[in-house]
């Protein structure tokens, strides 16, 4: 566990959002104290953090915060990102919690989730959370990488992402350039970059099951980000199908719909 914590380059770009209350809680727990407890006494969230043991065998584990609000917390990166993303993103949290605990009495436990379960489970664990212009998003939805990266490049200037999956940012401890966010666009109000509260404010009243198993996914080579790779300064570095992989022939395309109401893009990738 502490070895993880250690490899943690808080310096890299994309842990920017997360680097004050993350090192608060690496510094604790490497000297010594649990990590639940560290994570219980950075910050205020509607739920406590508790030791992995607490959860009762056969009980799932979303049922288990749903029903008691705490969550059970191993050692570790994995959890340890969780336990920052409920501080930072609480009221999305929650509501992904209830989602979930819905599914769950609605279908019980299946030795397959179903698509909501799934998709709320994609979600929490490998989203990114994207603010951009119209422009931005149409090339990401398209996967026209040389357009989006190269032609668009200024333009990433007025866009805001954040990482929100736990797994996701436990992954990017050791950076790889195929490692791939489920990016989720985030439309507040005005055209600012959003603080993570107004994210937060925004996504718990957004999010909802049927929408997330329509799977409103864009894909994003994470590393492709400008300024998060010092190599994607070349524009080679999109030349790497296996990475930045083309789309899917015309007649496989994902439907592709405009929202009346904003006039933005989404898209239901196939995986």
């Amino acid at each position: 566990m502490a070895s993880g914590l250690t490899s943690i380059d808080w310096a890299a770009p994309w842990l920017a959002p997360w680097r004050a209350r993350g090192e608060t809680v690496a510094r604790d727990v490497l000297a010594g104290m649990a990590q639940s407890d560290a994570l219980n006494q950075t910050a205020l969230t509607p739920v406590r953090f508790v030791p992995q043991s607490t959860l009762p065998a056969g009980m799932a584990y979303e049922q288990y915060i749903f029903e008691t609000g705490c969550v059970p917390t191993r050692d570790g990166l994995h959890d340890f990102f969780n336990g920052l993303v409920w501080q930072a993103f609480p009221l999305t949290k929650k509501r992904l919690n209830a989602l979930q605990a819905a599914q769950i009495e609605r279908t019980g436990i299946q030795p397959v989730r179903g698509p909501a379960r799934d998709a709320l489970t994609v979600f929490d664990e490998n989203a990114a959370l994207l603010q951009a212009p119209d422009a931005l998003w149409a090339a990401l939805v398209a996967k026209d990488w040389q357009h989006l990266f190269v032609d668009l490049r200024p333009l990433w200037r007025q866009a805001h992402l954040v990482l929100f999956g736990h797994a996701l940012l436990e992954k990017l401890v050791s950076p790889r350039k195929s490692i791939t966010a489920h990016v989720y666009r985030v439309l507040t109000a005005g055209h600012s970059k959003a603080s993570m509260a107004s994210m937060d404010a925004w996504l718990a009243l957004d999010l909802n099951a049927d929408k997330l198993a329509a799977k409103p996914f864009a894909h994003l080579p994470v590393l492709g980000v400008p300024g998060w790779c010092c190599a994607n300064e070349e524009p080679d570095f999109y030349q790497d199908a296996t990475v930045f992989r083309p789309p899917p022939a015309a007649a496989d395309r994902c439907l592709i719909r405009y929202s009346s109401n904003i006039s933005a893009l989404t898209e239901n990738p196939h995986e």
